[in-house]
C-alpha cells in the first residue's frame, strides 16, 4: 500500500472548487458593523447578573480571623416561651387563676432526679390514677435540670426530662386526658415544675 503524502487538495480538486465557488453569489455585507482592533465584540452574558461590592463577603486568608459582625443568632424560643404562647384550651378564667398560682393543685407528682425510663412509667400511673379520681388540676415537678452544655457546636439542652415531660402529655396514651399544659407559678415551683389540667371524666 502506497504511503500518503501530504494532505491537500489535487489539480483536479481545485478545478472543481473553482467551477462551484464561480456559481455562488455573495452575501450583502454592506450593512455589516466592521469590526476593528479598537471596537471589543460583545460577549453574551449568561446566567444571574454577579453580585455587587456591597453584597460580597471581604477578603479571606486562611488562617485570617474574621473582622465582619455576623450579627444576632436567632434561636428557637425556649419550652417556657411556647408553652406561655400555647392556645388556651381551658376556661380563660380558671387558666388566668392557674398560671397565678391562685388554685390549688390537687394531687403532685415529684420527678425529678429520675432517669428517663423510671419518670415516664411513674408519670402514666399518676396520670391515670388522677384521671379516675377525676382531679382537675395535678402538678409534675421535673426540677430544672443541670447544664451540661459544654460550649460545642451543638447545644445541649438544660434538663432532659423537663423537655420531655410534655411530649408524654400530649402523646397517647395521656394526651386524650390532657386539657392544658402550663408551666407553674413560683410557689409551686416555677420552671421546675408543670400544671396538668385534666379533662373531666366521662
Amino acid at each position: 500500500m502506497a504511503r500518503r503524502g501530504k494532505r491537500g487538495l489535487s489539480d483536479d480538486d481545485k478545478a472543481l472548487w473553482n467551477r462551484v465557488a464561480a456559481t455562488a453569489t455573495p452575501m450583502d455585507r454592506s450593512g455589516a458593523p466592521k469590526i476593528t482592533e479598537d471596537t471589543p465584540s460583545k460577549k453574551p452574558t449568561l446566567g444571574p447578573k454577579p453580585t455587587t461590592t456591597a453584597n460580597r463577603l471581604p477578603a479571606f486568608r486562611v488562617g485570617e480571623k474574621a473582622s465582619f459582625n455576623q450579627g444576632p443568632v436567632n434561636h428557637a424560643p425556649s419550652l417556657s416561651v411556647q408553652l406561655a404562647h400555647a392556645p388556651v384550651r381551658m376556661d380563660h378564667g380558671t387558666h388566668k387563676r392557674m398560671t397565678r398560682g391562685k388554685l390549688k393543685p390537687e394531687g403532685r407528682i415529684d420527678l425529678h432526679g429520675m432517669t428517663l425510663s423510671e419518670a415516664h412509667p411513674a408519670l402514666i400511673s399518676f396520670i391515670f390514677h388522677s384521671h379516675e379520681m377525676e382531679r382537675r388540676l395535678v402538678l409534675v415537678i421535673t426540677g430544672k435540670g443541670k447544664d451540661r452544655d459544654s460550649g460545642g457546636p451543638i447545644p445541649i439542652r438544660r434538663g432532659i426530662l423537663k423537655h420531655q415531660i410534655p411530649n408524654w402529655l400530649t402523646s397517647p396514651p395521656l394526651g386524650a386526658m390532657i386539657l392544658d399544659i402550663r408551666e407553674a407559678h413560683q410557689r409551686h415551683g416555677g420552671a421546675g415544675a408543670y400544671y396538668v389540667y385534666l379533662k373531666r371524666k366521662r
